[in-house]
């Protein structure tokens, strides 16, 4: 019963992310002093990611692993310079700037596995490419952030990894462990932690339109511009990736949803933690937007599936 509960609420994040969004606009302060527990909240989220993932989660990197390095390329070859690239055209204020390259630089999301699911695509490679870019993190998000970010602001590079490394590497190794070694008798409450994540997510979203409720109307267009161009042509040219690289149509629609679809909560904590409170806007409304492009993009591909 209860697992069937959390599946349910799961499944409605999207409007737990945007009743979150309108708290934060109406009443920031319900959300504004628990600011200095993001990091806990975000731990606890990878922790409970781990505890959900198996060793069989990781078959598809050894028995394919040309596909998910691939897949991996694609991810990081496309996102963080396309984000660049973005805010050099629209010519956006540095703060936001560095947030639409703190986007493309985090790893996919994971709630791209529920989405792959819904779209009839291949959800073993989905998490395989998940967990791999999520693995590669604290090497290569701060990697990206630095060699684009620093013509916009001062990035330091150890002290973000360092970040990555407790609230992502860390946690998820525990939950990895705690699953390996409790196995059937966590089954009765894996449910519980998706939806851990599903609070956290829309926690983080409610809490940056909180911080940045007085700045958000001046810039919105801007803002919901370079999110709308980072989704789109992320989402095409992960698929565009996919027919270059010969893949089947369920893993070209699987490399389009983790190529399109970011962790972008892991990016507004980044931000709040390392840059400012307008760097994280973003990342956050990116969190919102992307969930929702990919739940539309999911439920066609997934009709069009059972249409044959």
């Amino acid at each position: 019963m209860w697992n069937k509960f959390f599946d349910y609420f799961t499944k409605l994040l999207v409007v737990w992310v945007l009743l979150a969004v309108a708290v934060g606009y109406l009443w920031p302060q319900a959300l504004v002093g628990l600011k200095n527990y993001t990091d806990w909240l975000f731990a606890l989220t990878m922790f409970g990611i781990g505890a959900v993932l198996t060793l069989k989660d990781f078959e598809p990197v050894s028995k394919s692993p040309h596909s998910v390095l691939l897949g991996t390329l694609a991810q990081f070859g496309i996102m963080p310079l396309l984000g660049f690239t973005i805010a050099k055209l629209l010519n956006l204020p540095p703060e936001l700037a560095l947030g639409v390259i703190m986007v493309g630089s985090v790893p996919g999301a994971m709630a791209s596995n529920v989405i792959s699911y819904l779209a009839k695509a291949d959800v073993a490679f989905s998490i395989a490419l998940t967990s791999t870019s999520t693995l590669l993190s604290p090497l290569l998000t701060p990697t990206f952030v630095y060699l684009l970010g620093k013509t916009y602001i001062e990035i330091k590079f150890w002290p973000m990894f360092l970040s990555i490394i407790k609230m992502v590497i860390l946690p998820l190794a525990l939950g990895m462990w705690v699953r390996y070694t409790l196995k059937e008798k966590l089954d009765e409450f894996v449910k519980v932690f998706p939806a851990l994540s599903t609070v956290f997510i829309a926690f983080i979203c409610g809490l940056v339109v909180a911080l940045n409720r007085d700045y958000l109307a001046g810039v919105t267009f801007l803002i919901f511009a370079a999110v709308f161009l980072h989704n789109f042509f992320g989402l095409l040219l992960g698929y565009g990736a996919g027919i270059l690289y010969r893949f089947d149509r369920k893993r070209r629609r699987t490399l389009a949803i983790e190529v399109g679809m970011q962790n972008a909560g892991l990016g507004a904590v980044l931000a709040l933690k390392h840059f400012s409170y307008r760097s994280a806007v973003p990342p956050a409304l990116f969190a919102v937007w992307c969930i929702i492009t990919a739940s539309i993009l999911a439920e066609f591909w997934g009709r069009k599936s059972e249409q044959g």
